[in-house]
């Protein structure tokens, strides 16, 4: 098999690359580079410089590279983002799937694994969010992941694409310093970026019917992440008939922020450092925590790294890549 693997110079994108690696396969990338980087991808896997938007190179690259499946992660990801450029984050979300689809039709590619997103959910009211419970997202970059399930799923029907979306839940950890998230959009990197100068972590709203007042999320590993792509894609190939998965991507176990910064205090060598309580953020849900139970059940993973191995693995890599502090 041959993967062509969308937005494999990214953070989450690089890991996959190194998990289907490691697993014997053949990998290309194709990255436009406005936020992945060349440096991650192992010198002897080619990478394709471009869009999903671009047809005529997709239709080249499958072509030239024998793809047999391909693992979608190239997508605009920033919510704040998505609330300002709305038409930015459909064309390239869902306008770009939809030119990748028509190019696998077309090439005959027959497996597509799909980077979605716990955004479908939106602000559920539940203990564990599990894959029957229902989407209603609640920004423009949530509503890009659900429309692109729905189209990769009829796609799948109408053409014998099988199919598995996949729900991240909060990705963090590295595999190793130099694949780590470079990016400070996410809330680990956010807290090292304050830390590293001398200033105080953010606490968005510590008054929600929590147990310490502050939002409880699901934490998982970058490493298991891609192994759970590795695992998909290996179900997906498995003889028989057209498959379509839709599996939550999370450790099925829930931390505050306030646990989670003062853990990353603490494992930083800072204690003592006192976070700033700040307002909420609007559409905030208090609690969202996967049911990771059916993904143990269809493709026998289960995550391995807890939420140490991710602070201390993600420590490691804001290190090697702001040396100076």
């Amino acid at each position: 098999m041959s993967y062509l693997i969308t937005g494999g110079a990214g953070y989450i994108g690089a890991h996959v690359v190194r998990a289907l690696r490691q697993a014997g396969e053949q990998v290309v990338v194709l990255d436009d580079l406005t936020t992945g980087v060349a440096a991650r991808l192992p010198e002897d896997v080619p990478l394709v410089v471009g869009s999903t938007l671009n047809r005529a190179l997709l239709d080249e690259t499958i072509a030239a590279h024998g793809v047999t499946d391909v693992v979608h992660l190239a997508a605009k990801k920033q919510v704040g983002e998505s609330v300002e450029m709305p038409l930015l984050y459909y064309r390239e979300n869902v306008h770009g799937l939809q030119i990748l689809l028509e190019a696998m039709a077309a090439g005959g590619v027959g497996r597509l694994v799909f980077s979605s997103s716990a955004a479908v959910y939106g602000m559920p009211d539940v203990d564990l969010v599990t894959e029957d419970t229902p989407c209603v997202p609640i920004n423009p970059y949530g509503e890009t992941k659900l429309v692109g399930e729905w189209m990769a799923r009829a796609a799948g029907r109408a053409h014998g694409i099988s199919t598995a979306c996949l729900r991240y839940f909060n990705v963090a950890g590295a595999a190793t310093p130099e694949l780590a998230d470079t990016g400070v959009f996410n809330i680990v990197p956010m807290v090292f970026e304050k830390l590293t100068e001398g200033a105080a972590p953010r606490i968005f709203g510590d008054d929600y019917a929590t147990a310490d007042g502050t939002c409880i999320r699901d934490y998982i590993h970058v490493a298991d992440l891609a192994e759970a792509h590795v695992a998909a894609a290996r179900k997906l190939a498995e003889p028989g008939p057209v498959r379509d998965l839709t599996l939550n991507i999370g450790r099925g176990e829930g931390v505050s922020v306030r646990e989670l910064i003062d853990l990353i205090t603490e494992l930083t060598g800072h204690e003592g450092v006192t976070a700033e309580v700040t307002p909420r953020r609007p559409g905030d849900p208090a609690r969202v925590v996967a049911a990771a139970d059916r993904i143990g059940s269809e493709l026998g993973w289960k995550a391995r790294h807890d939420v140490r191995d991710m602070i201390t693995s993600a420590w490691a890599g804001w290190r090697h890549h702001h040396p100076q502090g």
